[in-house]
């Protein structure tokens, strides 16, 4: 009696159904995971080079292509890392739908970054004279914000006034972040007394003022974008006489470092800020070192 021999499939076949047709819509898939519109634009930007650099189908492309695509990358080590990190993420994904067999950006290794952080915060003192120089009511308060509630550029863009809440002689607002995540952020009475000016002002001049409203209106009625967030910052900057370089992230960086060294708790900054490891918190520690072994010695 014979026993027929069932065949055994090639685990390599063994992949799943494809998720797209081509290039651009398996790029189109990739980018719509990322709930960051930040991401996605700079992921976007990346792969859209790549692509034109090589010239041929994802498919096509093989690894020392893509480590050399990597290695000539102009630019700073943050813009490099960035580069090799969304392309790693992009032929991962790939694999992982189906669209392609290999993902040949496995072994590429995301270069180190300088950390730079102790060169991107300011004085305390720089910080409030931002903040008292700038004339215009909205702008102000909107300085305040960043940096008093140390809060990202496109949340503060986000703010609706139903997201704020009186406790007791101050307020919190509640905060939609990085990753889809909310936290509530609980403000000091003085944040709290210049954005209830700043409602107050927004309700006499509108006859159809709603707490739907955002908190920080553009000349057009709507929400503040990003680029002119930038421009307020740059130019309060500039009043304050200080670099050029200084922008809205850098307000964050100051409400992280200030309150640390006024013996803030560590982990009351990580919620506060949404920081979702300690240890980036813990940044600022080591960029702002409060003792070292050199004050020791006689040089």
């Amino acid at each position: 009696m014979s026993t027929a021999l069932v065949p055994i499939a090639d685990p390599v076949e063994a992949l799943p159904p494809a998720q797209a047709d081509d290039d651009t819509q398996m790029v189109r898939l990739w980018l719509a995971r990322s709930a960051s519109p930040n991401t996605r634009r700079n992921y976007e930007r990346e792969a859209r080079q790549f692509m034109a650099h090589v010239g041929k189908p994802l498919g096509s492309v093989r690894m020392g292509e893509l480590q050399e695509y990597i290695a000539a990358r102009p630019g700073s080590s943050a813009t490099v890392a960035l580069t090799a990190a969304a392309l790693k993420s992009l032929f991962a994904f790939a694999q992982e739908v189906g669209f392609l067999r290999f993902n040949i950006g496995a072994a590429v290794k995301v270069p180190p970054i300088k950390n730079t952080l102790a060169e991107r915060i300011m004085a305390e003192a720089d910080a409030l004279l931002m903040i008292r120089q700038e004339p215009g009511l909205r702008n102000r308060v909107l300085l305040t914000v960043l940096y008093g509630g140390g809060l990202r550029i496109s949340e503060v863009c986000g703010l609706r006034w139903r997201d704020l809440a009186a406790r007791d002689s101050a307020g919190q607002t509640t905060v939609f972040g990085k990753g889809g995540k909310t936290r509530a952020v609980l403000l000091s009475a003085a944040t709290w007394k210049v954005l209830m000016a700043l409602r107050d002002n927004q309700a006499a001049k509108s006859t159809n003022w709603s707490v739907e409203a955002p908190v920080f209106l553009s000349r057009k009625g709507g929400a503040l974008d990003p680029s002119a967030v930038h421009r307020v910052v740059k130019a309060a900057a500039a009043r304050a006489g200080l670099p050029g370089e200084v922008s809205a992230h850098w307000l964050r960086h100051a409400h992280a470092s200030h309150s640390l060294d006024r013996g803030a708790p560590i982990h009351l900054v990580q919620a506060t800020l949404g920081h979702a490891s300690v240890a980036t918190t813990g940044r600022y520690l080591h960029a702002r070192p409060s003792e070292s072994s050199a004050k020791f010695l006689g040089v």
